[in-house]
């Protein structure tokens, strides 16, 4: 059922709506994150209303049954937060920074164990990153990266690592002025490198740079194909040496956070090897529709969103599987 297939130029997708909102799940939210592991999508963080955290109960969806719980957990939690991010490595979700209910940047980094569901707090103060929220993450199968995002000082640039077996923060080299500072930007690894795409940065934006991790340098490219507009705060998952990217802000609200920009809900994905772009065609009953400040993760070959802000303003709370068929 989840299939693609192209004709001609065109390549077409099939979302998978996997639940409605239900009584039983989380409330609606956005600025969240999500991880899935073993099949298991776990939610932390976000906001109902503008600039305030929700909770920081753990839920988890399980994408076999479609049933929500809330996980039992032990250890130290992080406090609610908005604007947070989390990667998944192996049995482990990795949590960093976002905003509290005082506006403030942080800079905490948790890990949560889904085997024995312990938090754990693993650095905070001078150690890692500085603190920042709507910063981007993502992870291979030895570190967590961490770029960009809204700092106590103004938007970022730098790029860290974290690590996992060694327990070490490394800070890679600060690139050039080229590469502005920026919130909501995309962020994925493939083909050796640390992919940065797009954010927003004052205005929404459409450039594409890469950290070379063997040759420790930046690089910025110019793409071609069906470009996607500039945007922010979209969904970006990286899969062999394509990332696909969906929604976003693709034009500010005169309220900043506090109201809904103009959303988009297309899907492109980037081949990182010819640096061309395609956009895809959707096929089926149903599609996430217009929407930012979502959720995402990579879940098995597919990409999975949860929630994010509606183009009325209103938080949503619905669940969408799509798996992309490159061929």
């Amino acid at each position: 059922m989840l299939i693609s297939s192209s004709s001609s130029m065109q390549k077409f997708i099939i979302w998978s709506l996997l639940l409605t909102p239900k009584a039983d799940g989380p409330c609606a939210r956005s600025s969240h994150a999500v991880a899935v592991v073993r099949r298991k999508a776990y939610v932390f963080g976000g906001e109902l209303e503008p600039r305030v955290p929700i909770d920081n109960k753990l839920h988890v969806f399980d994408l076999d049954t479609h049933s929500w719980s809330i996980v039992d957990v032990s250890g130290d939690a992080p406090p609610p937060r908005v604007g947070v991010t989390m990667a998944a490595v192996k049995d482990k979700i990795y949590v960093f920074g976002g905003r509290d209910g005082t506006h403030k940047e942080l800079n905490e980094f948790y890990s949560f164990d889904t085997v024995t569901n312990e938090w754990q707090q693993l650095s905070s103060g001078e150690e890692g990153p500085p603190a920042r929220s709507y910063h981007a993450t993502a992870s291979d199968d030895q570190h967590v990266y961490i770029f960009g995002g809204c700092g106590v000082d103004g938007r970022l640039s730098d790029l860290w690592a974290y690590e996992v077996d060694s327990d070490k923060w490394v800070k890679f080299k600060q690139p050039s002025h080229v590469l502005k500072g920026r919130g909501g930007p995309g962020l994925a690894v493939s083909m050796g490198k640390v992919w940065v795409i797009y954010g927003f940065s004052g205005e929404e934006l459409d450039d594409v740079h890469f950290y070379d991790l063997e040759a420790q340098e930046w690089g910025h490219v110019e793409t071609k194909g069906e470009k996607p507009s500039p945007r922010s705060v979209f969904a970006t998952v990286g899969f062999g040496n394509h990332i696909l990217i969906y929604g976003g802000e693709v034009d500010p609200s005169d309220l900043g956070h506090l109201g809904a920009g103009a959303f988009t809900g297309d899907m492109y994905s980037l081949n990182t090897e010819t640096l061309t772009w395609h956009k895809w065609e959707t096929s089926g009953d149903h599609h996430p529709g217009p929407r930012g400040w979502s959720a995402f993760s990579s879940a098995g070959e597919g990409m999975l969103v949860y929630g994010g802000n509606s183009p009325s303003n209103a938080r949503l709370d619905d669940i969408f599987l799509c798996v992309p068929s490159f061929g």
